[in-house]
């Protein structure tokens, strides 16, 4: 967030969200008529137990899944407007995600697993390999480069895949349970690492949990409850995860 007095920009906006799912012949509404504004260089949680809809709305934010009305809108683009070419495009442009199971290609070295967006979108191969080499050595991996992901510990590997959700430089970050498949040490070391990058690159960094310990590092905090969110400021009573 900005501390040089200047209002922030709003980076997303979602308004009047809805999505449901049909389970078993009987429909489920998973959020209802959501309305958020998030702020460029904020750290916003999205806080809910398994099933509460926060990955969906990540999901939603993304263009990996669509909503069933409603608009997100992000930078100046409103992706919902987007057909699924456009999403695709969008996403790999101007998005990083970083995935709870890490969804490292086992095929490719970790060098080329951080490169490999901005290959996709056709930058220039040396910088875009200079790019990752610098951010491998920010990670503390410089010396695996040329190392396949199944050679690395769990933590290892998701700290490549948070390089490779900045390598191309994108305007907006979402995380998905990035601690969830960790230890507990492992995990506090890799959501520190998280936060350093993106706050020094001035990124906007949006993150669905379930662990509360995340809170305190937050600007805001969003509890999502029968399809609502409910937005706090983190240093305001913790939002219970009942």
């Amino acid at each position: 967030m900005k501390s040089n007095g200047e209002a922030p920009a709003t980076i997303v906006q979602i308004q009047n969200l809805t999505k449901h799912y049909d389970e078993g012949g009987q429909s489920r509404k998973v959020l209802d008529n959501v309305n958020l504004e998030i702020e460029e260089g904020e750290f916003f949680v999205m806080l809910g137990k398994s099933g509460s809809g926060k990955s969906t709305l990540l999901n939603l934010i993304s263009g990996i899944d669509h909503a069933d009305s409603g608009h997100i809108v992000i930078g100046n683009t409103d992706i919902t407007a987007l057909n699924e070419k456009q999403q695709t495009l969008f996403r790999r442009d101007k998005i990083g995600i970083i995935f709870q199971f890490f969804n490292l290609i086992p095929t490719l070295t970790v060098l080329e697993n951080i490169t490999l967006p901005g290959e996709l979108r056709g930058d220039n191969r040396r910088t875009v390999e200079q790019r990752g080499r610098a951010l491998l050595e920010r990670v503390g991996l410089s010396d695996r480069a040329e190392t396949y992901p199944d050679r690395l510990s769990g933590g290892e590997q998701q700290r490549v895949a948070i390089a490779r959700a900045l390598a191309h430089e994108p305007m907006l970050v979402l995380a998905d349970e990035p601690t969830g498949n960790l230890d507990e040490d492992t995990g506090q070391t890799v959501l520190k690492l998280l936060l350093e990058l993106t706050r020094d690159a001035g990124k906007t960094l949006v993150m669905a949990t379930h662990n509360p310990e995340i809170l305190p590092y937050a600007d805001r905090v969003c509890r999502i409850h029968e399809g609502k969110l409910v937005v706090t400021l983190n240093h305001e009573p913790a939002i219970s995860n009942r």
